[in-house]
């Protein structure tokens, strides 16, 4: 259920607002959930979810996701949705299509905790496996990237993965190239405000953007980082602050 768009910003009126709202507990196995986002004419736009996405055990099966997101020349979208909570022997596969005018603005979010840790569940999901790929408006492939996360055997604690982090997020700023080196030194000085944050920023190919590896050990503490990338986008691509998104 997508709830009717409120305009909230004084310093942007013209940003849309819309909150996705599940009307079931969470994804069950066999689930095949579909999100199409299309932008036109110079559209303003937040999403989130209006709380997290929980993956329930899976006895067989698996659930999946698709979301295709679509900007044409000029637009503008924050699609910034709480974290994923996958439970003891979940098994989940996302695939997220961009299609992103060069002339368009798109901040991107995903994040993963380890689980039910309050229930001592802590790893113990089977996969969450994310895919996710960009193209322009000419329908040309400008990068894709996958996170499969599989914690058997404890592998996605050790050096070079996960290591002393629990939480793993993403971030893509897919926008005009004349942005990017502003942005990424941004983002670089933003990262001094969270210590117990670890993250990280490169140029995506083509120039097409930014992609931004974010681990932590609280998600809310990453979610307030998220937040600080796009008030960051958003001055600089519409000269306009980010107030923050009311969930209560």
């Amino acid at each position: 259920y997508v709830q009717r768009a409120l305009y909230l910003e004084e310093s942007l009126p013209s940003m849309a607002y819309l909150y996705v709202i599940s009307v079931s507990e969470g994804i069950l196995q066999g689930d095949r959930y579909r999100i199409d986002i299309a932008l036109k004419n110079n559209a303003r736009v937040h999403v989130t979810t209006t709380g997290a996405t929980k993956l329930y055990s899976m006895e067989r099966n698996y659930a999946t996701q698709i979301v295709n997101i679509s900007l044409d020349d000029g637009c503008y979208l924050e699609y910034v949705p709480d974290q994923i909570i996958p439970y003891a022997h979940s098994r989940f596969y996302q695939k997220t299509s961009f299609k992103v005018h060069t002339n368009s603005t798109l901040v991107y979010s995903e994040m993963v905790v380890p689980g039910r840790v309050a229930h001592g569940e802590s790893f113990d999901y089977d996969v969450c496996d994310l895919k996710t790929l960009a193209r322009n408006q000419n329908d040309e492939l400008t990068f894709v990237d996958i996170a499969r996360l599989i914690p058997e055997g404890g592998v996605l604690k050790t050096l070079g993965i996960l290591g002393e982090y629990d939480v793993f997020g993403t971030i893509y700023i897919v926008t005009s190239k004349k942005y990017l080196e502003q942005l990424k030194s941004a983002v670089n000085s933003a990262r001094e405000k969270f210590p117990n944050v670890s993250a990280g920023v490169t140029t995506l190919p083509h120039d097409s953007g930014l992609l931004i590896r974010v681990m932590g050990n609280r998600a809310d503490e990453i979610k307030t980082f998220n937040y600080e990338v796009v008030a960051i986008v958003r001055k600089l691509v519409l000269n306009a602050s980010f107030s923050g998104v009311r969930k209560s």
